[in-house]
Formats: C-alpha cells, sequence, structure tokens
C-alpha cells in the first residue's frame, strides 16, 4: 500500500515549517500535489493518507484536501483506486468527519491508536454490511446473502454501492459457476 506522509508534502510544498494543515489555499497546494502522485500509481492501489505527523487540520483544509479527493475518487476522476487515512488523531478525525458529511461523503481510516473505523456518512444497512466485512476480510454476494438472510439482489446491491463509494475493494476471481466478484476490506 503506497503511503502518502502528509507533513513530508506540506514540508515540499508550503516550506513554511508547520506541521498544520490549516486554510483552504494551503489544502488545495497539497491535493493537488497528491492528485499528481495518485496518477502515477497502478489500478487497484489502495492509498494511504498519513495524518500521524500532522499537528491539526482546520474545516477548511480537511474540506480542501479529503472531501475534494473522496468525491473526485468516487465519481471515476482517479480510475481504479481507493484513498484510506492513517494515523489520524481523535481531533483531526472531528474536522475531517464534519468534511465529509457535510457532502455525505465516507472514508475508511485507522486512528493512532490502530483502531480502524469508517468517517463520514453512510446509511445503516451500508454500514452493516460494511462492518461484516471488516470482519471477515472478504465476502461475495451469496456469502453476504446467505449470512445477512438477504435476496441476492439486495446483497449484490449493497455489494456495489460500497465499491462505488471506494470503500470495499472488488476483485474477480474463478468460482465454479464462472467469475465471481470478491469484495476485500481496504484496511
Amino acid at each position: 500500500m503506497p503511503t502518502y506522509n502528509l507533513y513530508k508534502l506540506l514540508k515540499e510544498e508550503l516550506k513554511n515549517g508547520s506541521a498544520d494543515l490549516v486554510t483552504r489555499q494551503s489544502g488545495q497546494v497539497i491535493r493537488e500535489r497528491i492528485e499528481r502522485d495518485i496518477s502515477k500509481e497502478k489500478d487497484g492501489e489502495v492509498i494511504a493518507l498519513d495524518f500521524s505527523k500532522i499537528g491539526i487540520i482546520d474545516y477548511s483544509c480537511a474540506d480542501e484536501i479529503v472531501a475534494k479527493l473522496i468525491s473526485r475518487l468516487t465519481s471515476g476522476e482517479y480510475g481504479d483506486k481507493y484513498i484510506v487515512l492513517t494515523g489520524l488523531s481523535e481531533n483531526q478525525k472531528e474536522n475531517i468527519e464534519v468534511a465529509l458529511e457535510r457532502k455525505e461523503l465516507s472514508v475508511m481510516a485507522e486512528m493512532r491508536d490502530g483502531g480502524k473505523i469508517l468517517i463520514g456518512s453512510l446509511n445503516n444497512y451500508l454500514r452493516e454490511t460494511l462492518d461484516l466485512i471488516l470482519k471477515k476480510g472478504r465476502i461475495t454476494g451469496s456469502e453476504l446473502s446467505e449470512t445477512l438472510k438477504l435476496p441476492a439482489n439486495t446483497s449484490g446491491t449493497r455489494l456495489l454501492n460500497l465499491y462505488k463509494k471506494r470503500l470495499v475493494k472488488r476483485v474477480a476471481e474463478r468460482g465454479e459457476e464462472g467469475r465471481l466478484w470478491v469484495y476485500l476490506a481496504c484496511l
């Protein structure tokens, strides 16, 4: 998993000596650098944005970096790639969450204490499905149908929606009945 150290990018792009991500303008500079780097990654990559050496991130910077990246990711601008956040403090999580919720977006994240969480807005039935994938690591539509006692089309729709939101990876595998989609946890 390629990891983008946001502290390092901040030093390279802004050269201001700060460890804080503040102001929309600073966020735009950092996001544009991340976008250039993402364009060089191969399809299927899970890209980690590492916040562990960042002090604070204010709302405007969280909106400019995280919310815009996730919005563009889910619209397909970066191809079949995935973004996760790592090394988050509680304060960083709160400001990022507000930015994502205002745009009805979500992202998987790992806190500094190692806890894996969903940040942002996601309806309950997709959250239930995501929780199951995180617990198992991987799942197929038929396994989801069997586990949650759901019709096959409902399971397929839930999994496809999580994939479109880039909260889970989707890979094709050969099964007994031909090609089979398998959905995997990104973190």
